[in-house]
């Protein structure tokens, strides 16, 4: 049954779904033993206002030293990817293997055009009644190119 698992990833779409949300569900489905590829992790949301949002993420990254870390993420696929670590036991093996399991990238490479993706609509951010931004312009911000 693990083979299984291992051959035939789940592919989700982040495409305007929460960041928090989306990624308290997958880690959930991680520990769980599912193999999880996110796509289109550029197009997920935060919620909240722009300039609160890079106020503190300014803030975050001021924390550490450029060579004994910590290292911050600056591109949309490592923002995500170390905010599901952040919901994952990451240092007891049943985290470290449910991070292995997860593979996140921005846009749709060749491999996944044609599979069919699901999206998470629980999660949806048209059930948001303030503002948001997309993951795309927060790591803009702080130097991706895309």
């Amino acid at each position: 049954m693990e083979k299984s698992k291992k051959s035939q990833p789940t592919i989700i779409d982040a495409k305007g779904l929460i960041l928090g949300r989306m990624a308290s569900k997958i880690a959930k489905l991680l520990l769980n033993g599912e193999s999880i590829v996110i796509v289109n992790a550029e197009e997920a949301v935060i919620s909240g206002k722009m300039q609160a949002i890079i106020r503190d993420r300014e803030r975050f990254l001021q924390i550490g030293h450029h060579r004994k870390g910590p290292i911050h993420p600056r591109t949309p696929e490592g923002i995500v990817k170390k905010v599901i670590r952040g919901m994952l036991p990451r240092k007891k093996s049943r985290g470290i293997e449910a991070i292995k399991r997860l593979k996140v990238y921005t846009g749709i490479p060749e491999e996944f055009k044609d599979s069919s993706k699901i999206t998470l609509a629980e999660v949806d951010a048209s059930n948001l009644r303030c503002s948001y931004i997309k993951i795309a312009d927060v790591a803009y911000n702080f130097g991706w190119k895309e």
